[in-house]
């Protein structure tokens, strides 16, 4: 048999089909229009028609293709028909099929919670570009040209443009809202950030921050450490008590670290905790005058201090959460646990 009566016998075999039947019409379906189908192999036998025959045997192919498509959409339509008129008739007085409801993401449950707090004593809330440049994110937040945080291990650079990056933390938005606008500023800078790292249990390559900055005349310390303690007796309840450990941030000076005392109430507490009772939940401290001046403001009358959490951190510890992972992986099972948690 030729090529021709190939197609010959195939278009006969699609002219005399007739079924009532839902399984032999998908059948049908597949051998004449599935992904797989018995037409789509003939198209590459055009190179074997003759030359003067090509275009004779193409448009058979084409009619061969809307025959079948034809068929199959006036057999589905009887079919509908017939179901219709047949007794098959759905019972409208049944309740309608439950929709699930929807599950808060737990980080959004933890986002939420903390721009709620701190809009409670006056910050607003402040949002920019994740593809930002390099200086309002490393520059501007007196990060010196040899710091580590801009070699390529920790930085997502774009098209290998080191004027451009995905950014590494939340902290260019502050640059970007100190540039154009003098004090009083008290803003907070939810977002997502970006950072090349290992992806772990406890570190993943893409998370959340809020960080906050408040510039005006006479911030100090004491400022800092009552508005973090507010937060974390909101967060934590009204007995949660805080230590502040020195540490080193290039934006701020002096820095430190804050701990929220968690307990050794079972033994989960006394491995998150490292058997202190002290877990980790944010990094603060005063605006170095030198972000100020590089921002235009004017370092010998304003003062500020800034501060900045993890919410995946944040949601790990209040849920119990023991791999960073999951709030990726969009596992319904994970993220259904937490619909009525808001």
């Amino acid at each position: 048999m030729d090529i021709f009566d190939r197609v010959k016998a195939l278009q006969e075999e699609i002219d005399q089909f007739t079924t009532q039947d839902a399984e032999a019409l998908e059948a049908f379906r597949i051998r004449f229009l599935g992904s797989k189908n018995i037409i789509k192999p003939l198209f590459s036998e055009i190179r074997n028609v003759p030359n003067e025959r090509k275009k004779e045997f193409g448009q058979l192919l084409n009619t061969l293709k809307q025959t079948a498509k034809e068929k199959y959409d006036s057999t589905r339509a009887g079919l509908a028909q017939t179901t219709q008129k047949g007794g098959d008739i759905p019972d409208l007085t049944l309740p309608g099929m439950p929709v699930a409801e929807g599950a808060f993401h737990p980080v959004s449950i933890i986002m939420d919670e903390v721009i709620d707090i701190f809009r409670r004593i006056g910050f607003s809330v402040a949002e920019d570009r994740e593809v930002e440049e390099d200086w309002y994110n490393f520059t501007a937040m007196n990060t010196p040209e040899d710091h580590p945080a801009r070699d390529m291990q920790d930085t997502f650079y774009v098209l290998n443009d080191p004027g451009r990056l995905l950014r590494t933390h939340t902290s260019s938005v502050q640059s970007r809202v100190m540039t154009t606008t003098q004090p009083p500023i008290r803003i907070i800078a939810p977002g997502r950030v970006y950072r090349n790292e290992t992806v772990s249990a406890r570190s993943h390559c893409q998370f959340h921050q809020v960080e906050g900055l408040y510039v005006a005349e006479g911030v100090s310390f004491a400022d800092l450490k009552q508005t973090i303690l507010y937060y974390a007796r909101e967060m934590y309840g009204p007995d949660a008590r805080i230590r502040l450990r020195p540490s080193y941030f290039p934006f701020t000076e002096p820095s430190a670290e804050v701990d929220v005392y968690w307990g050794l109430k079972d033994e989960t507490d006394y491995r998150i905790t490292k058997g202190t009772g002290w877990l980790e939940i944010l990094g603060c401290g005063m605006v170095d005058p030198a972000v100020l001046e590089n921002c235009g403001i004017d370092p010998d009358k304003y003062t500020g201090f800034a501060f900045g959490m993890g919410i995946e951190r944040q949601a790990m510890l209040k849920y119990r959460i023991d791999d960073i992972r999951l709030f990726f992986e969009n596992d319904r099972r994970f993220l259904s646990q937490f619909s009525a948690a808001k």
